[in-house]
């Protein structure tokens, strides 16, 4: 019990300094947003530490398969901390924030293809933006849709190489997958499929949708305007990590409808054996 609410605790506090990393960033952020920032960063830790002080999850998903929360963490993490220092290089330049915008720049232009989602996120800016806004912008996107592309390398490689979920001692499918209704249709598995296909889906058309949406709204109502460095940071942030999450929780889903399908099959053939001896 004290190792489990030590982790919790641990992990709470890592979520809040992920969400305090822009603020601690960037030295021009007004008394009220870092007020603000600072009791979301009290909330997301304490839900955290509470949810995995928890004996059964209520929210998170996968909370007892590691990695896949610490892969999905990681990533959110690495974008919000790399995005931040290419912001600090527009109001401290330093060497190592002119280091990172300048990795961050050489991504943005190679990812920058037409139709691609970086070139969409650049499209939905008004005509009289900068260019200097327009090439934050692109370092920013490149920078968060190529770390969201590596994270799901890696939970795949994880996938294939370490055998997730099989390797984990005592996995249990509901734990795992709070919000999952298992009764909302007859075979658990098609279910599990089903929504794994939805998933995998939205993944791929989330960063072409979301720019997309986002520029059919300032038709309607005012433009997009990312003057304010956490605008910039956090959608940024969510453009990328929506989708690659969505993706990673479509793959995990369908993995772990293929693991009670197989384990469904050996007990048939266990049961057929045992008959015909």
């Amino acid at each position: 019990m004290l190792a489990r609410l030590t982790s919790a605790i641990v992990r709470g506090c890592l979520v809040a300094l992920m969400i305090l990393t822009p603020s601690l960033l960037l030295p021009t952020v007004s008394r009220d947003a870092s007020e603000i920032v600072l009791l979301v960063a009290f909330f997301a830790a304490a839900l955290t530490t509470i949810e995995y002080a928890a004996s059964y999850p209520s929210i998170v998903e996968f909370r007892d398969a590691p990695p896949f929360n610490r892969i999905r963490f990681g990533s959110l993490l690495v974008s919000v901390l790399l995005i931040s220092l290419v912001c600090r290089g527009e109001i401290q330049p330093s060497a190592f924030t002119g280091f990172v915008q300048a990795i961050g720049a050489l991504i943005g232009h190679v990812i920058d293809f037409p139709f691609s989602p970086v070139r969409l996120m650049v499209l939905m800016l008004p005509d009289d933006t900068g260019p200097e806004q327009v090439a934050l912008l692109r370092m920013s996107a490149g920078l968060a849709y190529l770390i969201s592309l590596v994270s799901l390398g890696i939970f795949v490689a994880v996938l294939r190489f370490a055998g997730w979920p099989q390797g984990i001692t005592g996995f249990n499918v509901w734990t795992n997958l709070p919000t999952f209704d298992p009764t909302a249709s007859a075979d658990v598995v098609q279910r599990l499929q089903r929504d794994a296909r939805v998933n995998i889906a939205l993944g791929f058309l989330l960063p072409f949708l979301i720019p997309m949406a986002v520029q059919a709204g300032a038709m309607l109502f005012a433009p997009v305007n990312f003057s304010s460095y956490h605008t910039l940071i956090w959608t940024t942030v969510a453009w990328a990590f929506l989708p690659a999450s969505l993706f990673m929780r479509g793959i995990a889903m369908r993995r772990v409808a293929d693991m009670i399908a197989e384990r469904r099959r050996r007990a048939r053939r266990d049961e057929a054996a045992f008959a015909a001896a």
